[in-house]
């Protein structure tokens, strides 16, 4: 299993596209920077090919503590979810055949 990190991509852009090493990390950081500031005020970030990066907004309802069983308030809370191409779904797939 491979994990995939700001140093794994910033190498990525280095030796793919060319740039410098400081300008391979300086762009994505910008393009980070850009997708966090979407996803905080609400926004979808949509990378063609890859999937779409969405926020759901969840409301206050009730729940219960595993451990005791007590029905507890739960607070409203935004959470994001990924749905991914069908393009990624079949690389994915394809891969784990």
């Amino acid at each position: 299993m491979s994990t995939v990190t700001r140093a794994s991509l910033a190498e990525h852009i280095y030796t793919e596209v060319g740039l410098s090493r400081s300008e391979s990390v300086a762009l994505l950081e910008a393009v980070l920077e850009t997708m966090a500031t979407a996803l905080e005020s609400g926004e979808s970030v949509k990378i063609s090919g890859f999937g779409t990066f969405m926020v759901r907004r969840k409301g206050q309802r009730s729940g219960r503590n595993p451990k005791t069983g007590v029905e507890i308030p739960i607070l409203p809370r935004s959470v994001i979810s990924f749905r991914p191409s069908h393009i990624l779904r079949a690389a994915v797939n394809g891969a784990s055949e």
